[in-house]
């Protein structure tokens, strides 16, 4: 085995991903304070041809230097938009038809190894604070809450983290 030189790679510029058909699913961030997280989901958003990220509360926006040392572009190349209220962003969504999807612990969450991907749907999924995760009334308004199960003693990911496990998984479930 060779590894690969960064030319040998493929990559698109960001107008043949702008162009590009993109996985029918949108990221919200609530009320993130990790500008370093903020930049990896955006990296991450880049790698699995994410429609839109959703920038709510706290939350920072490019452009910003913190975030750009770990998106490394991607900030151009993914969609993204503010919203200083997640609630009405999510109404505003619902009536578009898309499915919001909550990922966090509580009651009678999906697993997400059983979530069920529902063909020629489109998703937006909501992940929160690092602290606090998402608030009740934004789970209250979600059409269903997912979890990513966890057996160790923390229960808890880092938020880069837990975007990159439910964007391989949904990304699997579509193609």
């Amino acid at each position: 085995m060779r590894k690969l030189k960064n030319i040998e790679l493929n990559r698109l510029s960001i107008e043949e991903f702008k162009n590009s058909k993109k996985t029918p699913v949108s990221i919200i961030l609530d009320n993130i304070r990790s500008l370093n997280n903020i930049g990896s989901i955006f990296r991450t958003a880049d790698a699995f041809l994410i429609d839109k990220i959703y920038l709510c509360g706290i939350t920072a926006k490019p452009p910003n230097k913190d975030i750009h040392k770990t998106a490394l572009g991607s900030t151009d190349s993914v969609n993204w938009e503010y919203h200083n209220n997640i609630l009405d962003l999510v109404d505003s969504l619902k009536k578009t038809d898309l499915k919001i999807i909550s990922v966090e612990q509580v009651e009678n969450s999906t697993a997400l190894n059983s979530f069920k991907y529902e063909k020629n749907a489109n998703y937006a999924f909501i992940f929160g604070n690092e602290v606090n995760g998402i608030s009740q009334e934004v789970i209250n308004s979600s059409d269903e809450v997912i979890e990513i199960p966890q057996y160790g003693t923390k229960h808890s990911f880092n938020i880069s983290v837990s975007v990159g496990i439910v964007l391989w998984d949904i990304y699997n479930k579509i193609n």
